[in-house]
C-alpha cells in the first residue's frame, strides 16, 4: 500500500521523541525479561505468554516459570498441568501450556535444540506467529525486525503514515517505508506511547509529544479525558 504522506523527515523527530518518552516510564515485559536475562530463549517464552496479557501478569508468571526452568529441555520434566499452574491467568494459558510443552521437541526436530533467529524460522515454532517471532528477532537476536501489535497497527495508520486494515498489511508496509535503523526500536516505543498517551480510545491528543506530527485519523475530536 502507499503511504498517505511521506513518513521522512518527520520519523527522524518522532523516534527522538519517543525514545525520550519511553525511558519516562517502566520497560515493556519482553525487553525487561532480555535485559535482566540476555536470552532468546527467555525472550520467546516471556513473548509467548505476553499475547492478550497485561505486562505485569506476564513478568508474574514469567518469574514463576523461569525460577523453575532455565532451558527448553528443562520444560520436558513439566507435565502441562503444571505449566498451567505455574503460568496462570495470562490469557489462553491453556493453550499456551500446551505450546511450551511442545517447544523443546520441536525445536530438537527442526533446529537443534537452539532458538532460531528468522521470523521464517521461529514461526515453524508452536505458538508463535509473525508479531512473536518479530519480536524475538528484534529484542533476544538485536536483529532488524518490525513487530506489529495492536499500538503500532493503531498508531502508525493515527499518524496517517499508511492505511492498512491489519496488523500484517502494516508490517508490510512499515518494511517498505520505514528506514530500517529505527525496526529494532520503534515496537517498544510504541508500546509504551500507546499505553500511555496515544490510547485507543481517548488518546491524550492535547498532550501529546508528536501531535504536530500526527494526521489524528480516527479520532474524535472534543473526546478527550479528564483522568489523568
Amino acid at each position: 500500500m502507499i503511504p498517505m504522506k511521506p513518513i521522512e523527515p518527520a520519523i527522524h523527530h518522532i523516534h527522538r521523541i519517543l525514545e525520550r518518552e519511553f525511558n519516562k516510564h517502566h520497560m515493556p515485559v519482553v525487553e525487561l525479561v532480555q535485559a535482566q536475562t540476555r536470552s532468546p530463549f527467555h525472550v520467546l517464552v516471556s513473548t509467548i505468554l505476553s499475547a492478550r496479557t497485561q505486562d505485569n501478569t506476564t513478568a508474574e508468571a514469567s518469574q514463576r516459570l523461569f525460577n523453575t526452568i532455565s532451558v527448553p529441555g528443562d520444560l520436558r520434566k513439566l507435565s502441562i498441568r503444571e505449566i498451567e499452574k505455574l503460568i496462570f491467568p495470562v490469557g489462553f494459558y491453556h493453550h499456551k501450556a500446551k505450546f511450551l510443552k511442545e517447544l523443546p521437541d520441536r525445536l530438537e526436530s527442526l533446529f537443534r535444540g537452539k532458538i532460531p533467529d528468522t521470523v521464517e524460522e521461529l514461526v515453524q515454532l508452536p505458538g508463535v506467529g509473525r508479531k512473536t517471532a518479530n519480536l524475538v528477532v528484534s529484542v533476544g537476536f538485536n536483529k532488524p525486525a518490525i513487530c506489529v501489535d495492536v499500538h503500532v497497527h493503531r498508531i502508525f495508520n493515527r499518524l496517517g503514515f499508511l492505511k492498512t486494515s491489519t496488523p500484517f498489511d502494516t508490517e508490510m508496509t512499515m518494511r517498505k517505508i520505514l528506514p530500517v535503523k529505527y525496526w529494532i526500536t520503534i515496537n517498544s516505543y510504541l508500546v509504551s506511547f500507546g499505553q500511555n498517551t496515544c490510547r485507543p480510545i481517548h488518546p491524550h491528543c492535547h498532550e501529546c509529544p508528536i501531535a504536530r506530527y500526527c494526521s489524528q485519523v480516527g479520532v474524535k475530536a472534543g473526546k478527550q479525558p479528564a483522568d489523568h
